[in-house]
This record gives C-alpha cells, structure tokens and sequence, in this order.
C-alpha cells in the first residue's frame, strides 16, 4: 500500500532490544469533498501513526512539515480506554520511505541537517571546476 501524507512532529527513535530500533512518527493526509447539494468544500485530515524498522538514522530526516511517500502495510489498534469506551488508530508499518518536500529551509537549520548538507554541495562543486 501507498500513502503520501505530512509529517506532524519530529521523529523518535526507541530502543526496542540491544540490536533493534524503531523510527516512530505520525503523518497526516488532507482531503476535501463537497457535500451533495452543497456548495461548501469540507476538508477532512486523517492521522496515521508509523513505524519505520530499516534504519534508525533515518530519523534525523523525519522532521516536522516534511511530505513523505509510505510504502508498507497498514494496521488499526482497537482497544477500550478506562471508561470502557473503544478507541482505535490507525498505524502504518512502513517499507521504504521516499521524502517528497523537505521542511523550511530555516527548519533544516536550527535542527543541524542544512550544514551537513552544505559540506556535500560544496565538496561536489569543487570536483566540478574546468581549470
């Protein structure tokens, strides 16, 4: 399955055992309808909690505002909170991940990830010069 949605706040990793980690974020997907015999649009956004098990560097990539493109399969956790009512969510074990838009510039700054960024440009373009 295929889902493409927006990251709604940074990624965790937790440890799970000595060798494994999980990458733990949430996405969301806008979408709008019109009511028959109306002339209103509503927009409905579903939240889908993830779980990526690859890579745990893969996190630092995982920040908040990013789009995203999920491969994988999706679940629904139902249980009964302490009043008895049945909740549920929706989860997404995910596959592969393909980052569509990063977040703001400025973002990417104050998190660290622009100068590692910069660094690679730049020894890139270096390599490039004809005299």
């Amino acid at each position: 399955m295929e889902i493409t949605g927006r990251i709604t706040a940074n990624s965790t990793v937790h440890k799970v055992s000595n060798d494994k980690q999980v990458v733990n974020f949430s996405i969301a997907i806008n979408d709008n309808y019109k009511p028959r015999g109306s002339t209103e649009v509503k927009g409905v956004v579903t939240y889908i909690n993830c779980s990526y098990w690859f890579n745990a560097k893969t996190a630092e990539w995982l920040k908040k505002g990013v789009l995203v493109q999920l491969f994988g399969l999706i679940g629904l956790n139902v249980y009964c909170n302490h009043e008895g009512k049945p909740i549920s969510s929706l989860t997404f074990h995910t596959n592969n991940i393909k980052i569509l838009t990063f977040a703001k510039k400025t973002e990417l700054i104050e998190n660290g990830v622009m100068s590692s960024i910069a660094k690679r440009k730049k020894s890139e373009t270096a390599d490039d010069l004809s005299f």
